[in-house]
């Protein structure tokens, strides 16, 4: 079985087995701090995707995840609008295209947002102190419970200055997002395209240390 198969089937036994069995049984493999590490340490970006879009009843629980994300003061300043439809996400595409029509070079292209068929919008206030961070909280969330489930995500800053256009003002307006509020990010789902596994980058030990 091929690694990305390997990997999360792990994560989805360990965590489906969570509660509902032994500590004998379970063992350390089957704890609850087992899980949540091996969902963190083999989530990756994935930038390919099956055209189906993410079951609704799964995206509930990822936005439900999502919002229980701590916040400064419980203020909850986020806004989040999901969009599964083909239409609009095309829509958008084709403006990003006509601006930038080497985009559409890219192999397998389809749309803007690596190929999926399911888009998160992030936005906050612009005026807040904590949003931005707030959010970034949020849309952790959203991508490890994501993971846990076999879909995959990657977060697209790269959508917000297409958003952000006159072109697209009518999409932006269909997200409905409340007065004084800017969009930080679009965060795409779903069904990998590959069984194939992203390899990590290397990350840098050495940012992160004891201060004695």
């Amino acid at each position: 079985m091929k690694k990305f198969v390997k990997s999360l089937a792990v994560v989805l036994v360990a965590i489906s087995t969570v509660g509902c069995c032994s500590e004998k049984q379970c063992g350390e493999v089957c704890s609850k701090e087992e899980a949540v590490y091996e969902v963190i340490m083999t989530r990756r970006s994935i930038r390919d995707y099956k055209e189906e879009p993410v079951c609704r009843e799964q995206m509930a629980k990822i936005l439900e995840a999502g919002i229980y994300a701590p916040s400064a003061i419980n203020m909850q300043p986020w806004a989040v609008r999901v969009v599964d439809n083909k239409e609009f996400l095309d829509g958008v595409t084709a403006i990003a295209v006509a601006s930038n029509p080497k985009i559409a070079e890219q192999p397998g292209f389809r749309n803007l947002f690596r190929n999926a068929p399911t888009v998160a919008f992030i936005a906050c206030p612009e005026e807040s102190y904590s949003g931005e961070y707030d959010c970034g909280l949020l849309s952790q969330n959203m991508m490890l419970s994501a993971w846990s489930m076999g879909i995959g995500s990657c977060c697209l800053g790269s959508v917000v200055p297409v958003m952000n256009s006159e072109e697209a003002k009518p999409y932006l307006e269909r997200l409905e997002l409340p007065e004084g509020y800017k969009l930080l990010v679009g965060i795409a789902f779903g069904y990998p395209a590959s069984d194939e596994l992203p390899t990590a980058p290397e990350r840098d030990a050495n940012k992160a240390y004891y201060i004695e």
